[in-house]
This record gives C-alpha cells, structure tokens and sequence, in this order.
C-alpha cells in the first residue's frame, strides 16, 4: 500500500484528537480487577507467586493501519507469550475512523501505532501522546516511481505528474530534496489521488508518489514492476524521522508506569525475535491475518526485519535531536504554530535496558 494509506490517516483527524485528548479513559492498561485477590495463601504459592508477574491488566493495542510487518513484533510478543509472561493480556486491534492517535489520547486503547510527524502535530494542539518505542529505526518511506518514468533523483520531479492525498506536508517533503539537487517544486504537477492504489494510479494519470518501501516497494518487486525509489533520509537528514512508533499516553504513564514498562520489556522481545528470526516471525503474522498476501509478508519481513533495530544500541531506542530536527524543520516552514518541547514528546525511559 501507498503512503496515502499509512500516512495520511496519521496526520488526520487532528481536531478530534484535540477535543478527546484529556478523556479520562476506561480500563484500557488498567489493573485487571477481575483477576486480583485470587492467589491462594498457602504456603506452597509462595514460590510461584515470586515468579509471577508484576502487573495484571488487560490492554488494547490500536495499529495504525491494516496488519503488515511493521506490526509483526506486536503478533510475536502475543502468539509466543511474552505479554503473559509479563501478566498482560492485549487485544490488537484496527484503528477504525477515529485512528489509533484518538484512541490512544482518550483513553480507549492503552497503547497504539502511530509516527513522530503526527504525533509532533498533536501535541503542538495540546494532545498529550508520547512515544515510548521507535518502531523503525530509520525513515523507510520515499518518493518511487515506474522506471519507465526516468527519476533517477529529485530534479527529475521537474515536469512529472505527483499523486498524494493535498497535504502541504508533501509538498515541504518534495521541496527539502530538491532543493539541494538543484530542483524546483514549482515546476511539479500535484494531483490528488485519495485512496487509489499505488499501482493503479501510476498506469493511470501519475508519475511518482510516496510510498514506504517495506511494503509497496516489496510488492513491486513481487509484480515484476521495477521502480527507482528515492528515500528521503538520503537527501534530507531532517527527514529521517519515526515512522511508525508505539505510543502512549502522559495519563497512561501516570497512572499505570508498571503497565507501561511490562508492555514495552514484552513488545522488545517480539520486535527482537523479529529481527532475529524473520520467516518465522512472518509466520507468526500471517497466521495471526490469514487474509494477508503471505509472499507479501515473507518478502517483506525479510527486507524489513535488520531496519527494526539498525544502527541502533537497542530496539526502539529514540534520539532527541531526531526529534528536535524534524519539528524545527515543521516550525521553519510554519506547519506548526509553535516550537515542539521534543523532550515530552518521547521518552526511552521504558525501553528495557538490554536485548
């Protein structure tokens, strides 16, 4: 899928997310009521209930999209046990309209998908989202087109036909390559496409459009449709930014930090074993979402399972200037209304200390 489908309905829905964000919530990451004062107090528990986990809750996971690879990890840490290891029982689910940004800053799902460029968003309006994991560690996402089209870099854009879905942070993102290549944006055409398949609209009225490689671009090569893709990060160090990332929210955090920590020690282990052991971790997914293409899947964890981790000391590992850089970037260009206090926008505080 086109970066239409995973990126538009993260910087979506902003306003919503301004009025929920302060919800109080439901039992989402909270203590599973249900399931406390149920020990028994022999004496013979006394060494299992040293072993026993130290939260029990029951928590709700939204994705940002449909399942794909870059959720494997969350499926892993379910099918092989490591939520209930760590005394937590998690639904994974779709984030429906509302999107999982909503869903996570009121109170409907303890922890949710989403990416550093709406998250930043939200909390210029005030949303109190965090981000506690860097999913990816590096920006996978960039401008691709059909061979046949001849981009071979961002001056090439001159004269070309760009399908996205009317944000301006598109044509920012378009700008900050071509820039330095010597190009210039104005001299792209723009339509858009709404919710058109990559595939389809490049057969149709368009040259090139912004796709995240670990899915289309896999999908592409599955299809025998080669394509020259061009990556944002390569051309503009601004723009290698978290996408996707785990988050949550400052309420979650307060109120339930063992929740917090337990989910995230858990989802290392899955994103690890991921990394690790990539046909069995697409296994795992695509037993989870039989619907899924499982050639899809197979490929694209292949391809995408050394990103998870990268250059990084650890998964899910944040940097502040990574933050800092991109909102700077957003302010200079004035797509935010104010400075981004980047240091309460994520926090590494959860991440468990080794792998």
């Amino acid at each position: 899928m086109g970066i239409n489908k995973w990126l538009r309905p993260a910087l979506a829905g902003l306003l919503v997310l301004a009025v929920s964000g302060c919800g109080a919530g439901n039992n989402a990451g909270g203590t599973d009521k249900a399931g406390e004062g149920q020990t028994s107090p022999s004496a013979s528990s006394a060494a299992s209930a040293a072993a026993s986990p130290a939260v029990s809750a029951k928590v709700k996971v939204a994705l940002d999209w449909t399942p794909n690879t870059n959720h494997t990890g969350l499926y892993v840490a379910k099918e092989l046990g490591y939520y209930q290891e760590e005394g937590l029982d998690v639904e994974i689910v779709q984030p429906g309209e509302a999107g999982s940004d909503t869903m996570v800053a009121s109170g409907e799902a303890a922890f949710g998908v989403g990416a550093q460029d709406s998250l930043t968003l939200a909390r210029i309006q005030g949303v109190p989202l965090v981000s506690i994991a860097a999913i990816i560690q590096h920006n996978t996402s960039g401008f691709a087109a059909p061979k046949d089209r001849n981009i071979k870099s961002p001056k090439d854009f001159e004269g070309k036909t760009y399908g996205g879905w009317g944000s301006p942070v598109e044509e920012a993102a378009m700008k900050a390559i071509m820039d330095p290549e010597g190009g210039d944006v104005k001299k792209v055409k723009q339509v858009t496409i709404g919710e058109a398949d990559y595939f389809t609209a490049v057969k149709r009225d368009i040259d090139f459009a912004w796709i995240f490689y670990g899915w289309t671009g896999i999908q592409a090569e599955l299809r025998n449709e080669p394509l020259d893709m061009l990556y944002l990060k390569d051309y503009a160090p601004q723009l290698d930014y978290y996408t996707p990332v785990l988050t949550t929210s400052e309420k979650e955090i307060a109120d339930h930090p063992e929740v917090v920590k337990a989910f995230l020690k858990a989802t290392s282990k899955g994103y690890q074993y991921a990394i690790d052991h990539p046909k069995e971790a697409a296994d795992i997914l695509i037993k989870a979402v039989p619907d899924l293409d499982a050639d899809l899947v197979q490929a694209s964890q292949k391809w995408l399972s050394p990103k998870y981790k990268d250059d990084a000391s650890r998964w899910g590992e944040q940097k502040a200037e990574v933050w800092k850089n991109y909102a700077d970037w957003m302010y200079g260009l004035k797509l935010l209304d104010q400075p981004l206090e980047s240091s309460k926008a994520f926090t590494n505080d959860f991440l468990p200390d080794g792998q």
